[in-house]
């Protein structure tokens, strides 16, 4: 099982509440690893990456995928090398920020920072507060 499965099932574990949906598609290059749907009734994907350093690789059907669809979408990414101090290992991002995260990978402040403030942001995606 490869780190992006491995951060899936995790996922999966920690957000119950969520109801999520793996997409392997071969058709649609780019299309997010995720298809969320959140108590309020609302869709939304989410993109996962593992990264051991910094840098965060995107193809560019995914960069194209993001900036297509700049609403609703996420990037989600698991830190496995080394932290600064104060900083998660787990960090969220909208997804039209695609082209700063790409060019500045994790020096890029993260919108959401641990599980907690990630599973608040996407049960708060279609809500009006």
């Amino acid at each position: 099982m490869g780190p992006e499965a491995k951060f899936y099932k995790e996922i999966k574990k920690s957000l119950p509440e969520i109801s999520w949906n793996r997409l392997e598609n071969n058709s649609l290059l780019g299309t997010p690893d995720l298809l969320g749907y959140n108590n309020s009734g609302h869709f939304f994907t989410v993109e996962l990456k593992v990264t051991k350093g910094k840098k965060i690789r995107f193809s560019p059907h995914q960069i194209a995928f993001h900036v297509k669809h700049p609403n609703n979408s996420f990037i989600m990414i698991k830190a496995l090398g080394p932290l600064s101090p104060n900083t998660s290992p787990i960090s969220m991002f909208h997804g039209s920020r695609v082209r700063e995260l790409a060019t500045r990978g994790l020096e890029l402040e993260a919108c959401y920072s641990g599980l907690d403030a990630c599973r608040l942001a996407i049960e708060r995606v279609g809500s009006k507060a």
